[in-house]
């Protein structure tokens, strides 16, 4: 039957589960298509609290909190020129005091698993091969399930297919950012040192020029390592990338220092963080969030937050779009605006936090100048709002929850 959803939902990762569990509890009939079956592996496993208002406005905040997962209240750095680590606490400026480190195959699995019980409809092992088209708008999609291939159609298309990019590859939209091509190599650890108190649960950045490394502590006392590097730090190094891990762990410092006594538990794994903006994130009947939308280096764990926030907006834009038709193309392009400027103020200081040599000082001056030009807040405040994912440049990327009221929801 043609039309059968208001909505389909390509992925369903943070950004997939997120736009469909918003669409549906407003009202919409959502189908999400996911090519694999959950759980599934995935990392990314350090939370922000940019993400804590979104779970809010799904509902989800206790089911997390039911998972076990341990507390984040800040990051501990090795960075700059000081000597020492320092760390800053969310409760110092945020309204949200923690987030969470998680285990993404729990994590994603729940955000699925709340979405259906939102009344999302969810077929797994769902692959998408093509979009649909009539003229230039997007009408639908076409996926395979087991031995069928199924057509199915819908007044608009969320593209949140993470970095299998459907759209953008489809239009060759991919701008991709030169100077952050990097590779991430990691692994699992268990047992090890923990900080004291609430800092147990800080995600630890060191900084090992020409790149960085991060310790990820989970509540089962395993943690995640890993270590970022321009690609060709691996090519011209001769090595393996688990050997240049290795290499970046014994020279380290603070991260070594955790890690005494602890047995490595996991084979090493890598992946590319190159780092891309897509030159066009909507188009007639569909739009994009999250991967499939742009990717920026994981610096600052802002992953799982830019996917759920951009998915916040689309879901919010399409919402508004099937109540309004007439006003698809302005309320696109307010969702592309809103999100371009709020990922130029993450590439922004990606890029000049990756300079090791500053003070600490100057780092936090260099937010303050990104997002608080007239001086609200101290510097240091500025640098945890930044970091945290919780600065709004745009309405339409506004971190406070708005449920838009239609037709629809309010029968």
């Amino acid at each position: 039957m043609r039309d059968q959803y208001d909505v389909v939902v390509v992925g369903g990762g943070p950004a997939g589960t997120t736009a469909s569990g918003l669409l549906s509890k407003w009202g919409r009939r959502v189908l999400l298509l996911e090519k694999e079956k959950f759980p599934r592996y995935h990392i990314g496993e350090s939370l922000v609290p940019g993400v804590m208002p979104v779970i809010e406005d799904l509902g989800a905040t206790q089911i997390l909190e039911e998972l076990g997962a341990i507390r984040k209240y800040g990051i501990s750095l090795l960075w700059g020129d000081n000597p020492e680590p320092w760390t800053v606490r969310f409760d110092e400026v945020c309204p949200f005091p923690y987030t969470y480190e998680v285990k993404r195959a729990e994590f994603d699995n729940l955000l699925l698993a709340h979405t259906r019980r939102l009344g999302t409809t969810v077929i797994e092992e769902a692959n998408v091969r093509e979009a649909l088209f009539e003229g230039d708008r997007c009408t639908g999609v076409r996926y395979s399930h087991s031995d069928d291939v199924i057509d199915v159609h819908a007044p608009f298309i969320i593209d949140a297919s993470g970095q299998a990019k459907i759209m953008a590859r489809r239009f060759d939209a991919v701008g991709w950012h030169s100077d952050l091509k990097n590779l991430a190599a990691w692994t699992y650890f268990q047992g090890g040192s923990r900080y004291d108190g609430q800092a147990a649960g800080n995600i630890v950045l060191e900084n090992r020029p020409p790149g960085w490394l991060w310790l990820i502590p989970f509540s089962d006392r395993t943690c995640s390592v890993g270590f970022v590097a321009p690609s060709t730090e691996f090519t011209a190094s001769g090595l393996k990338p688990a050997d240049v891990l290795y290499q970046r762990l014994d020279e380290a410092l603070e991260v070594k220092r955790l890690l005494a006594g602890a047995v490595e538990v996991s084979q090493v794994r890598t992946a590319k963080d190159w780092s891309y903006t897509c030159e066009r994130m909507s188009g007639p009947g569909f739009i994009q969030a999250g991967d499939a939308a742009a990717f920026i280096d994981p610096l600052f764990s802002t992953g799982v937050m830019l996917a759920m926030r951009s998915a916040s907006a689309a879901a919010r834009a399409v919402n508004n779009i099937l109540d309004e038709p007439d006003s698809e193309a302005s309320i696109r392009q307010s969702y592309e605006d809103g999100y371009r400027a709020f990922l130029d103020v993450v590439i922004s200081f990606v890029r000049f936090f990756y300079d090791p040599s500053k003070k600490v000082v100057e780092y936090f001056e260099k937010a303050r100048e990104l997002v608080d030009p007239m001086e609200q807040l101290k510097a240091r405040e500025d640098f945890i709002i930044l970091i945290s994912g919780l600065v709004a440049t745009h309405p339409i990327m506004d971190y406070v929850p708005k449920a838009p009221v239609t037709a629809s929801s309010s029968s």
